[in-house]
């Protein structure tokens, strides 16, 4: 069995390989043309922060966990680190002892679930001729009423419970959180790599007929191939397998979950290897084909022009027919429906930026004065990260529905726009504080008083907001032009490929060899048919500007007061609000006692790794210090009931390597509790123990898998991550 899906994976990948290897060149082209002619996206008004989390906590708290393997509910200890993946520790001793975790979720692909009843119509779905209804048996007894659960169509799925509904929901805004930007795992900054990727995927899937939205693209690269290969995979696994599960239909559940989770990291290792071997070829491949470009673009534009002229004119006529009856009259329906809770969420993200520098100038105001503007600004300055604080915003994107619509262009699920959106709200959110940051600390140079100080404030504000609606604007009429064209596109293709699909080779013989890598018939027939109806896409985002319709502005309209100098502001060093400004900085309290031999810049470090972006008020479920509970029956609530009684802290440095995905590590006897130093009360932590030793990397993957990985016994390596100008991400 083993044997055929090897044979059966390796086919599907060599057939998507070919694809890329394909796109790789168009795109190559495709990216060294725009660099010459210097295309590109209109100029921001906002600054742009290059590492944003800068090795920091997201979150950290404890929450339950049911143990597969023996039916139990225990607790852990958990932190979300920069690269947003879940780490789960035995507790929170023998996280500050630096005992690896015994988990660390990727959550690329999965579904945050709050019902047992959710969860028992997706599980029921999964096996043929088999339908949970609501009030079955499910697979596992949840001792409170506040399930979380992340369900995977292919990977093993995860269990846990809380004890409040307020605590159910903070959880599933921060999951939800790691689970939106794990999906966002190819760096947008890759020029060639990613839009090779994504293109191949896309023309791959087309030529099985399969058109519209995808909702497995999400992950990285390596992640979103062992999808594809599971979407072909999973049914003849299912077929021969299926029959052969043995006992009622909760058990026949858990052990289709626990086949297609083993299926699915056999594909991911098999994937990785002949993924990473293609890469390996082109990236070698890559100064060649780009010394050929450079010396031929000028044939290869021409080359490509009289190409398209030529599929233009057998495709325009039957194009323009499809889209003039199946297509435009729609868009302003489609765009009205993607305009409204769009704009809502970044209206709320603008509510949001001001209410919290509004809040921080009455505190400065009020209580500490520049003394205390390093804390309140340290808070300030994450605000974008912060999980809780911005749900209300991307919560905005929640109703957003296409009706009748979705059936009619194929669109599978809106997930990948709602997404999309939240991804761009945290982006503008981070834009605009940084942007208010840069200001004020040009501001401090000066001097001011207090009262100068909050006129300062105030004056930064109302400036940074309307810069703010400029690239709100630009940034929302980009993703309305895109959404658009990803909805009507493959629709169109699908329409016209029974007339037109065929008769595309004959365009072939108009390719030189020689640019045969860089130019492709199927590539330029797509954007024959995007130039289509990207007129009337461009026309009806243009009058919804023209209308004022939720405050966008025309293409036209041009800041009087913008600030040329103001980007040249921004590439200084990154502001360290509480080493400037509180640690002994200037107007701040001195810093408390740190241990002997620890230079400034460890100093500085360790206080930024051990400070989460969600405060110690606001961290995670209550647990009295030093207990680990083992719950006998999983409808023990009173004894999980006796365990909660004190809060935890919020601080937590990186996590260490992670355990094997799915497989049940051994029991460790717990070490005692160690007591903790009291830190100054309002004040977060500054550095850790004295003595305590702090490992500052995150953890390594070892065993290559996606999900969780197998920690080494001893020492940890760090881990592999990729830093782009928008996230940070784990590398499996």
């Amino acid at each position: 069995m083993q044997g055929w899906r090897s044979k059966k994976t390796e086919k599907i990948l060599r057939g998507f390989l070919q694809f890329y290897e394909d796109q790789y060149g168009v795109a190559l082209f495709t990216s060294m043309r725009h660099e010459i002619e210097g295309t590109g996206l209109p100029q921001t008004q906002l600054l742009w922060r290059k590492v944003p989390l800068d090795e920091r906590i997201i979150f950290s708290g404890n929450l339950f966990q049911y143990q597969e393997d023996s039916k139990k509910w225990r607790n852990r200890f958990s932190l979300v680190p920069h690269n947003y993946g879940l780490v789960l520790y035995e507790n929170k001793v023998a996280y500050e002892r630096q005992v690896p975790p015994r988990t660390v979720i990727n959550s690329a692909g999965y579904k945050v679930l709050t019902s047992l009843d959710q969860y028992l119509e997706l599980v029921g779905n999964s096996l043929p001729g088999t339908t949970s209804k609501s009030g079955s048996t499910p697979i596992f007894k949840c001792p409170t009423q506040f399930p979380l659960i992340l369900w995977h169509p292919y990977a093993r799925h995860y269990y846990f419970c809380m004890m409040t509904e307020a605590e159910q929901d903070k959880w599933q805004a921060v999951v939800q959180d790691c689970v939106r930007h794990c999906n966002n795992g190819i760096p947008e900054d890759s020029k060639v790599e990613g839009p090779a990727f994504t293109d191949a995927i896309r023309m791959y899937r087309q030529a099985k007929e399969l058109y519209g939205t995808w909702e497995m693209l999400c992950g990285n690269e390596v992640q979103i191939l062992s999808n594809l290969v599971m979407e072909e995979l999973g049914p003849e696994l299912k077929a021969e397998l299926a029959p052969r599960l043995k006992g009622k239909l909760q058990e026949r559940q858990r052990q289709w979950i626990q086949i297609s989770d083993s299926a699915y990291r056999m594909v991911y290792e098999q994937v990785k290897v002949l993924f990473e071997e293609t890469l390996s070829k082109l990236q070698r491949a890559r100064p060649a084909m780009e010394a050929t470009i450079r010396t031929d673009m000028d044939q290869i534009i021409t080359s490509k022009e009289h190409l398209a002229s030529k599929i233009r004119a057998f495709i325009l006529p039957k194009a323009e027919v499809c889209v003039r009856n199946h297509v435009q009259p729609y868009i302003p329906s489609i765009l009205e429906a993607l305009m409204v809770p769009t704009s809502q969420g970044f209206t709320e993200v603008r509510d949001v930026f001001f209410k919290e520098v509004t809040d921080m100038n009455l505190n400065v105001i009020n209580e500490g004065g520049i003394d205390k503007l390093g804390e309140y600004m340290e808070k300030l300055s994450q605000l974008a990260y912060h999980p809780l604080k911005m749900q209300g915003c991307y919560e905005k994107m929640e109703p957003l529905r296409l009706d009748g619509l979705q059936q009619r262009f194929d669109v599978s699920s809106t997930s990948v726009f709602k997404q999309r959106a939240q991804i761009l709200m945290r982006e503008q959110m981070d834009n605009a504080v940084y942007t208010f940051e840069t200001l004020l600390h040009q501001e401090l140079g000066k001097g001011p008083t207090r009262e100068e100080l909050c006129k300062s404030i105030q004056r930064i504000l109302e400036r940074v907001l309307k810069k703010y609606d400029y690239d709100s604007s630009t940034v929302r009429k980009r993703f309305f032009r895109e959404a658009l064209l990803q909805i009507t596109i493959p629709f169109l293709l699908k329409k016209l490929a029974p007339t037109c699909k065929s008769e595309l080779p004959r365009f072939q013989e108009l390719i030189f060899e020689d640019f045969a890598r860089f130019l492709l018939v199927e590539n330029t027939y797509e954007e024959v048919v995007l130039q289509t109806v990207m007129k009337d896409i461009l026309q009806a985002v243009k009058e919804a500007a023209v209308q004022r319709k939720h405050n966008l502005y025309r293409d036209s309209v041009v800041l009087h007061n913008s600030d040329p100098n103001l980007h040249l502001l921004g590439e200084g060093a990154p502001i360290d609000w509480g080493q400037e400004y509180t640690d002994g900085g200037s107007g701040g309290s001195p810093s408390p006692v740190t241990p002997e031999g620890v230079t400034l810049s460890e100093k500085r470090r360790r206080a930024k790794q051990v400070v989460s972006v969600v405060q110690d008020e606001e961290a995670g479920l209550p647990l009295e210090e030093g207990s680990e509970p083992s719950l006998a029956s999983p409808d023990s609530v009173t004894e999980i009931r006796g365990l909660l009684s004190q809060d935890l802290q919020a601080e937590s440095p990186l996590p260490a390597d992670p355990l094997l995905n799915g497989a049940p590590a051994l029991e460790r006897p717990q070490p005692e509790a160690v007591p903790e130093m009291p830190s100054p009360p309002g004040s977060p932590p500054q550095h850790l123990l004295p003595g305590k030793a702090v490992d500052l990397e995150p953890p390594s993957p070892t065993n290559q898998e996606t999900g969780e990985q197998v920690s080494s016994p001893g020492g940890r390596a760090p881990v592999h991550t990729t830093e782009d100008s928008s996230e940070v991400r784990t590398e499996f």
